[in-house]
């Protein structure tokens, strides 16, 4: 027959929780919840210890002054440069005159920062508005390189904006812009997302028979001081042959140079 061997007998409460027993078992707690806080604070990251993804750095915005180095050549669009609660107020410094342009923010918001980016970098200043069209009531311009609508671009293209643009069955698109005039409006070719650095004015209600086709990205409009210069611009207008146009103004119309304001 197995013998049991008898266990001591457990020391009394008194002795398990003396003075000495419970300042160490207090020091020993306080140990392993300063060890818990430690690891939840420093496991609250998630979880992975993988670094993240490295993000690509988009080019710096240009001065908003204008006062940075003029370029004509990018690789991309540009990155976003606008501030949040502001109106952007184009300034056009015309051979006849100031037309000035409240940019459409909330309809176009990549086509205005387009515009703003292209124009603080200087982009087109002293450039000609080089197509006048009085069958639609536009004025063309933006094309600093050939000052033509053959003029090779920024070297990107704008996405669509502002609507829903519809593929045709002749491969064309139908988009969702009308026009009026004061409006100054993205040129483009008939593809989607097109558009790049060239613009056009509309002058007059001619311009609605653009309507029918609504591709063209309105991203602001001329006050009435505008509108009339604009018109008076049209005004120069004359048949001419020897034009790839058709005709244009008696004089060269130039744009000197373009501010933007904020409010």
């Amino acid at each position: 027959m197995a013998t049991k061997s008898r266990r001591p007998a457990p020391p009394s409460a008194a002795a398990r929780f003396s003075p000495a027993t419970r300042i160490v078992a207090g020091l020993l707690a306080f140990m392993m919840v300063g060890s818990l806080i430690f690891v939840v604070v420093a496991g609250s990251g998630g979880g992975s210890s993988a670094p993240a993804p490295a993000l690509p750095i988009p080019e710096d915005c240009p001065a908003p002054d204008g006062s940075g180095t003029p370029r004509l050549a990018f690789d991309s669009r540009p990155t976003w440069c606008l501030r949040s609660g502001v109106t952007y107020t184009a300034v056009f410094y015309t051979t006849e005159g100031e037309i000035r342009v409240a940019l459409d923010i909330s309809r176009t918001p990549e086509t205005v920062n387009n515009f703003v980016v292209l124009t603080r970098y200087g982009y087109y200043d002293e450039t000609l508005l080089f197509r006048f069209d009085p069958t639609i009531a536009i004025i063309q311009g933006g094309a600093p390189t050939t000052n033509s609508w053959s003029d090779p671009g920024p070297g990107y293209t704008i996405p669509d904006e502002g609507g829903q643009f519809i593929k045709l069955s002749n491969g064309g698109l139908r988009g969702p812009f009308s026009y009026r005039a004061g409006d100054l409006v993205m040129a483009r070719s008939a593809g989607p997302d097109s558009s790049g650095a060239q613009f056009f004015f509309a002058t007059g209600p001619e311009v609605s028979l653009l309507d029918n086709q609504g591709t063209y990205l309105v991203f602001g409009h001329a006050d009435e001081a505008g509108i009339a210069v604009l018109q008076a611009m049209m005004d120069l207008y004359e048949l001419d042959d020897t034009s790839p146009y058709g005709g244009g103004p008696i004089r060269d119309v130039v744009v000197r140079s373009i501010t933007i304001e904020l409010g």
